[in-house]
């Protein structure tokens, strides 16, 4: 279980969050909404081990962020909004690439699979000739490598077409379901949260996202 308490983050004299709590259990797809500037981003960026918050505890199953985050890296698999990927490699150089930096190890045969797995099957293209859709299919097959627990995606779909939305969804709803992973997902597409998620946190007391989510009969918690 990954549980939050009493998180607080600011930047200068700009509080980004205030007193947040929640809980996420193994299986579970979250979605996180907000306008923005909500931290929808800065939550997940925390989440990774990337910033410190100033106040609050966070833990994951029997690990504290504060004290064991080797331990933690090794099971969190992340993705920013910006795709991060190398451009003039093809798709099977940037697995390889990424692989020998990665925590775990994997043979090629483990790495296409891999892509195969959520319908990426340009291996020897160049990443720069792919469509949008498999540039971030790949950008999640290399968060993957590592076979982490806890997936936190940051607007994983943005600008990519409907079919490769579909098949990531898809796809993230095997990794939860079949595999137990703790999946936490931001999106600005609320069909794709409602579809997508088991339940929603909303950041912020906007009450737009409050009363759409409702709407459409889907659970959401104010942080």
């Amino acid at each position: 279980m990954l549980k939050v308490e009493s998180l607080t983050k600011q930047y200068g004299s700009k509080q980004v969050l205030a007193d947040v709590s929640f809980q996420v259990n193994p299986g579970d797809i979250v979605g996180l909404v907000g306008e923005n500037g909500a931290g929808k981003s800065t939550l997940l960026t925390i989440l990774a081990t990337l910033i410190q918050p100033e106040q609050g505890m966070i833990t994951y199953h029997d690990l504290a962020y504060k004290t064991d985050q080797r331990k933690l890296r090794q099971k969190i698999g992340y993705v920013p909004q910006n795709i991060a990927i190398w451009e003039e490699f093809s798709v099977e150089e940037n697995m390889v690439f990424f692989e020998q930096l990665s925590w775990g190890k994997k043979s090629r045969e483990q790495l296409r699979q891999l892509c195969l797995d959520m319908k990426l099957d340009q291996w020897k293209e160049k990443a720069q000739s792919l469509s949008g859709g498999m540039k971030r299919k790949l950008n999640l097959a290399i968060s993957l490598i590592h076979e982490p627990e806890l997936l936190l995606l940051d607007e994983p779909t943005v600008g990519i077409d409907l079919k490769s939305r579909k098949e990531i969804g898809t796809y993230l709803q095997q990794l939860a379901k079949q595999q137990g992973k703790t999946i936490i997902y931001t999106s600005h597409d609320m069909e794709e949260i409602i579809s997508l998620c088991d339940y929603v946190y909303c950041i912020g007391n906007d009450p737009f996202y409050k009363e759409l989510l409702k709407e459409k009969g889907q659970h959401i918690h104010v942080l």
